[in-house]
C-alpha cells in the first residue's frame, strides 16, 4: 500500500511541478511572452503572410521553452526520476500548446507553387 500511495503522490508532485514551471517561465519572461502572444494571435488568422515574422519572433520562444523543459527535466533526473522525465516533458509541452496551438508552425516554410501552364 506504502509503494502505490508513494506513487501517486509522485504523479501529484509531477503535475503540480510541470505546471509550476511553465507559469515561472511565462512570468519570467513576460515581455517575450506578450510580444509573442500578439503574433500568434494574428498567424492563427493569416498563416501565409506572416510566417515570417512568427518564425522570427518564435525563434526565442522555442529557445525559452526548451531551456525551461530542461531545467523540469534535470531536476527530476537528479532526484532519482529519471524515468518520469519523458512524461514530464510531454506535460509540460502540453501546457504550452494548450496556451499557444500554434506553437508547432514555428520555424516552418511556407511557400507557393506557381501553376505552370501549358
Amino acid at each position: 500500500m506504502t509503494f502505490i500511495f508513494g506513487t501517486k503522490r509522485q504523479k501529484t508532485k509531477m503535475a503540480a511541478k510541470y505546471k509550476e514551471y511553465f507559469q515561472l517561465m511565462l512570468k519570467n519572461h513576460k515581455e517575450d511572452f506578450e510580444k509573442f502572444r500578439d503574433i500568434h494571435d494574428r498567424y492563427s488568422l493569416n498563416q501565409h503572410e506572416l510566417q515570417k515574422e512568427f518564425n522570427e519572433v518564435g525563434s526565442k520562444i522555442v529557445r525559452i521553452v526548451r531551456n525551461w523543459e530542461d531545467k523540469l527535466c534535470n531536476r527530476s533526473e537528479g532526484s532519482g526520476y529519471g524515468k518520469f522525465s519523458s512524461a514530464l516533458s510531454e506535460k509540460f509541452n502540453e501546457e504550452v500548446r494548450r496556451e499557444f496551438p500554434m506553437f508547432d508552425s514555428i520555424g516552418l516554410a511556407i511557400f507557393e507553387i506557381k501553376k505552370i501552364n501549358l
